[in-house]
């Protein structure tokens, strides 16, 4: 038996003329349903003619793995075909599925069987992004290693996810926490190393002063608190690694125009990113006139006026006064509050070799992120009022002509440009040099990927006391994390306790050397995960192009808005940079996007202390809901469903209690994909779907009743009147069609499609018994109606579809 996902294409002439949008190649016979019933029947070998719960958990217990062979099935990529790429965001395996996952699913899972429907050949890939703290939390508090703990979650999420139905190519499955994963993670970081667009420096960390250990942000309560120990915690400077992304913010500013609408997540990219006026130029600092080897880059809004620069401008707040810098004593002796501080330090312009003295500025803050700037009086009264102030000598470099042309004068090279003509010679100088010269925005800040966890992707950086920062060869990926068995959320890194990985030998000179104990970020093993899923099981390279090119970009991209900045900018950015490498042939991965909104639920919460109640908990029975023992009144809100607020639905007891498809048609039905759901507030969507599917039943056992009365099927039969009404379901049918067809491709409004299926029900269950008997248009239009409730019902649709 085949499911009608697996069979569809089109019915009639007149309905593959109309379903030329939603499906391509279907062959239609007369009759829906044969002589001899199937039904489900291959047990039963009768037409059930009420759709009850008995009825519908046999229908999905059927159909539920023949589905999933269908399109999970491994095939070898046919790149002479068309695509379909529709991608969910992959899940942490935090163990246990949400409605916010069944949502986003079931949004993927309807596009994927959609386009497969179209004849397009779909990938709809599955993964996990495995690492994070949780694991390594649940060890130090369970005792569990964290990749027992993560596989065990990973196991059981996806029986969860087989249980709901769900069409993902499995075959295609990553997970980040595995070592023939990160082994590529790690290869575009040494490929970001060999560019440059990797470097060190210290930086601000949270540090618990009891427990003597790094603290991610998550860690730190509301107080300002450890999560373990309670101590206040403390900022404390570590040599971290960063990820240059402000390389890439012109480039990928300017790109954001190329795309899509993106319902308001583009100008949300254009504003974490910035205007991009400016750049960053590196300094050497020198102090009594000898070279520190101390590294500082400055922004700049005007590079073309860089031989005009006074003084470089560093904040009170400004690492080198607070960290471990060998400058710090100077700089915090000469240094006095509430006034700009004219130092003995000076900085050597890596481009343009002068060299100007370093202030301290009076004020607390710069222009949004920045803490370090380059005064250029000619381009800025302030920058000369401070040089004025302090006695520090500049030149003027900017002309302006009787035409109102302005060009640049004393400026080496540039001498004689227009200002527009020299800021693209000089960034395109010191971008040569590697010294600065990307044009960024002064609120995007580099990317910092350190983190001192032991669950995550080894850092492949080696430290040398003779040769120093040595990237690892490539031949020596994956660096392996080591077995770790003790874990106390105490101290250094887990790795530090681990010293036959960490002492190991230097690539170059082979002495003794340290490997780098730190992890990366959580959001590096994601900003490339779309790739590998065009080549999951390459053991010679990340991806093969060939094979990225055809499928890439993903057609459709879908997730919570919540992972609309951050995720979507690192992955835009990665995809640049294997852009740059000739890795891909597209710059931007994806091309639509898709953002869900929650899933929400009341909670209940005591005004006392702020505790969530359990529903148990809770007196709904009067005009306002009341604490069930005390009789307090309770504080009601719509939140985001959690365990902790204890305001959760389990999508396996729903399923149990209403079925996959009915918990499918209410999530695609409650609310548009961007809005919100309000789970109790919509109470006529849950009756609304379990009735309709009920009449689709009805309507299939009224034609079966229709064939199976012996009369024989003749169109001439039908009256002027019946033939009317033929006409106008044939009408009816073609214009549904065209819409739920736009709603699948442009809009995504499940919602509305769903209401205009449900139309065309009301008005084919309104037909008369000789037109369901004698009329073509009837049964084309009841067909189509299986084939277009299929992507969304899979199950009831599969069993009302015909069985040859």
């Amino acid at each position: 038996m085949q499911s009608v996902c697996q069979r569809v294409g089109a019915c009639s002439s007149c309905l593959k003329r109309q379903l030329n949008g939603f499906m391509g190649f279907i062959k239609w016979q007369r009759r829906l349903v044969p002589d001899c019933v199937r039904t489900i029947y291959s047990e039963t070998g009768k037409w059930e003619k009420t759709y009850g719960l008995e009825t519908r958990k046999r229908v999905e217990n059927w159909w539920l793995p023949r589905i999933k062979d269908q399109f999970c099935r491994i095939s070898e990529t046919d790149t002479s075909r068309p695509k379909f790429y529709v991608l969910s965001m992959f899940p942490y395996p935090s163990g246990k599925l949400h409605m916010g996952h069944v949502r986003v699913y079931t949004i993927s899972d309807a596009i994927a069987r959609f386009q497969k429907m179209r004849g397009m050949q779909v990938i709809n890939p599955m993964g996990w992004d495995a690492f994070g703290l949780p694991a390594e939390n649940a060890a130090v508090e369970h005792g569990l290693h964290p990749a027992s703990w993560t596989q065990s979650n990973i196991q059981h999420m996806r029986e969860q996810l087989d249980a709901l139905g769900l069409s993902f190519t499995w075959e295609r499955e990553v997970t980040t926490c595995l070592p023939e994963y990160y082994k590529w993670t790690q290869y575009l970081f040494l490929k970001l190393f060999e560019a440059g667009i990797v470097y060190q420096k210290e930086a601000l960390v949270n540090w618990d002063p009891v427990d003597q250990t790094v603290l991610a942000n998550e860690q730190v309560d509301d107080n300002g608190c450890s999560w373990r120990s309670g101590a206040k915690v403390e900022q404390k400077y570590l040599q971290q690694w960063f990820i240059k992304t402000t390389a890439y913010a012109k480039a990928m500013f300017d790109a954001l125009s190329d795309l899509p609408e993106w319902y308001g997540i583009k100008e949300m990219q254009a504003n974490w990113i910035g205007d991009c006026v400016g750049c960053f130029l590196d300094f050497l600092l020198k102090v009594d006139g000898k070279v520190t080897g101390e590294k500082l880059a400055a922004y700049t809004y005007t590079p073309e006026a860089i031989y005009g620069a006074s003084h470089l401008y560093i904040l009170p707040t400004h690492r080198l006064l607070h960290g471990n810098s060998s400058l710090k004593e100077v700089f915090q002796r000469e240094f006095i509050p509430g006034k700009d501080s004219l130092t003995s330090v000076t900085a050597v312009n890596l481009l343009t070799h002068q060299e100007i003295p370093v202030v301290i500025s009076a004020k607390p803050n710069f222009e949004n992120y920045l803490d370090t700037k380059i005064g250029i009086p000619s381009t800025s009264a302030e920058d000369a009022a401070v040089a004025k102030n302090l006695g520090i000598s500049f030149t003027e470099v900017i002309e302006t002509l009787p035409n109102g042309l302005e060009k640049v004068t004393s400026s080496a090279e540039i001498t004689g440009m227009t200002r527009q003509e020299a800021l693209k010679a000089i960034t395109q100088q010191a971008k040569k040099k590697r010294i600065g010269g990307d044009l960024t925005s002064d609120k995007l800040r580099d990317w910092l990927i350190s983190r001192q966890r032991y669950w995550g992707t080894p850092i492949p950086i080696i430290h040398c006391q003779t040769c120093g920062t040595v990237p690892v060869p490539y031949e020596d990926l994956p660096v392996v994390l080591p077995n770790v068995t003790t874990f106390t959320g105490k101290g250094a890194s887990p790795l530090e306790t681990a010293p036959e990985w960490v002492n190991c030998s230097c690539p170059r000179c082979k002495a003794a050397a340290r490997r780098e104990v730190d992890t990366m970020d959580t959001f590096v093993d994601s900003a490339w995960y779309y790739l590998r899923y065009t080549d999951p099981h390459n053991a010679e390279r990340p991806f093969n192009s060939e094979l990225a090119d055809y499928w890439m970009p993903v057609d459709l991209y879908i997730g919570g808005k919540e992972h609309a900045v951050m995720h979507l900018f690192y992955a835009r950015f990665l995809s640049h940079f294997c852009h740059d490498l000739k890795m891909t042939k597209h710059r931007e991965p994806f091309h639509k996007l898709l953002v869900q909104g929650l899933i929400k639920n009341q909670t209940f919460r005591l005004a006392t202390t702020g505790r969530c109640l359990k529903r148990e908990e809770v007196d709904l029975t009067g005009a306002e809901p009341v604490h069930l023992k005390t009789g307090e009144k309770l504080q009601v809100a719509w939140e985001k469903m959690s365990k902790s607020k204890h305001n959760g639905i389990d999508p396996e007891e729903f399923v149990k209690e209403y079925g996959i498809d009915t918990l499918r048609l209410y999530i695609l039905f409650a609310a548009p994909p961007e809005q919100d759901i309000l789970w109790d507030a919509k109470t006529d969507a849950m009756p609304g779907v379990q009735r309709w599917q009920t009449r689709l039943w009805t309507l299939v056992t009224k034609l079966f009743e229709a064939r199976a009365s012996g009369t024989t099927p003749d169109p001439e039969l039908l009256k002027k009147k019946e033939k009317a009404e033929a006409r106008k379901i044939w009408e009816q049918k073609n214009l549904v069609i065209s819409e739920v067809t736009e709603y699948f491709t442009k809009d995504h409004l499940f919602n509305a499609a769903i209401s205009r299926l449900m139309s065309l029900t009301n008005i084919l269950q309104q037909a008369s018994r000789p037109l369901i008997l004698h009329s073509t248009e009837f049964e084309d239009a009841l067909a189509s109606l299986c084939i277009m409730v299929a992507p969304m019902a899979p199950h009831i649709a599969s069993e009302m579809w015909k069985d040859q």
